[in-house]
């Protein structure tokens, strides 16, 4: 039976600007990058000569962590450029915000671009995508100031 979700991984290329990223967001820097590698780790990922850099943020009250991984060996055989948000996998992670204006201002500060637009669900939320670095989506919600809408994560019918 599952206790909790303890995190989301993703791998980056560059793990200082992914980690950069998203504390500028607002996330807490839990563990700073550090170097995993040994035949423990190859067993566990199921590659061998795994080499990696890995770094952990997590919410503000501590719940949702993501863990920013960096492969030094072996090599991604991936394509390389960012995936569009209707790509098979793990597309975006998602971040509940009090001001969805000012964060998606601060982080276009920082030269991040909304993938579509700030858009309101159901009179209730305010909802957007953003491409972080390495082609991240990141979804940020924002709850609108409605007293009829109760508190909670947006539901879809």
């Amino acid at each position: 039976m599952i206790e909790w979700m303890d995190h989301v991984g993703i791998v980056v290329d560059d793990l200082t600007a992914a980690t950069e990223f998203f504390v500028a967001l607002g996330l807490e820097l839990r563990d700073e990058a550090a170097p995993v590698e040994g035949r423990w780790v190859d067993r566990v990922v199921g590659l061998d000569g795994v080499r990696m850099d890995i770094a952990v943020v997590q919410t503000p009250d501590g719940h949702g962590r993501l863990e920013l991984t960096k492969f030094h060996t072996p090599v991604s055989q991936d394509g390389g450029g960012p995936a569009p948000a209707n790509t098979r996998g793990i597309r975006h992670v998602a971040f509940r915000v009090d001001d969805i204006h000012a964060a998606v201002a601060g982080l276009r500060a920082r030269g991040t671009e909304l993938v579509g637009e700030v858009v309101c669900f159901e009179d209730a939320f305010l909802l957007c995508y953003v491409r972080g670095p390495e082609g991240i989506i990141v979804e940020l919600t924002a709850q609108v100031i409605n007293p009829a809408v109760p508190a909670g994560p947006p539901r879809i019918n």
